[in-house]
């Protein structure tokens, strides 16, 4: 069955920049306050990374937020891209763990380089298919970014659970 030109399954496989832009910002505001409210309850020992992923996390939300105020994009915003085959692992991550009272560092690590590994293939994919412009060069902005964060946090997992290492 088509409608206007668009079969139903052409229609699925398709979204807005607002639309990626909405989502993205779930992610990110979603993060933020997950690590600002895990802050208290993790170790010592990765506390501080815990607040610095807090801060980066809340530094993407404001970047989506003044790219959201700025009237040169009002028009890009509504053009339709194919959806990624990252976005379905991207929305799952706005469903969050619990990890109790006293979370481990295993499972804060691992929770955390899930959720980077995640952003930085969605944004990737974004970067590739987003139409030339400054949602674009957000976007590839934001998976260099979430690479960087990934390989730091990948190399403090091994250091802390692998060798046994100190935070």
């Amino acid at each position: 069955m088509t409608r206007g030109g668009h079969g139903i399954d052409e229609l699925r496989g398709r979204t807005t920049l607002r639309e990626i832009l909405e989502v993205a910002t779930g992610f990110e505001e979603s993060a933020r306050d997950f690590y600002v409210a895990l802050i208290p309850r993790v170790s010592k020992r990765i506390r501080y990374l815990v607040e610095e992923l807090a801060a980066e996390e809340r530094k993407h939300c404001d970047l989506f937020g003044t790219l959201a105020q700025r009237p040169d994009i009002a028009e890009q915003v509504k053009a339709e891209i194919e959806r990624t085959a990252s976005d379905s692992k991207f929305s799952d991550c706005l469903h969050l763990p619990d990890l109790g009272e006293q979370p481990d560092d295993q499972a804060v690590l691992q929770y955390a380089m899930g959720r980077e590994h995640a952003a930085m293939l969605h944004y990737g994919e974004l970067a590739r298919t987003a139409p030339a412009g400054p949602i674009r060069d957000l976007f590839r902005y934001l998976a260099s970014e979430e690479t960087r964060h990934k390989l730091e946090l990948e190399k403090l997992y091994y250091e802390t659970i692998h060798r046994g290492g100190g935070v």
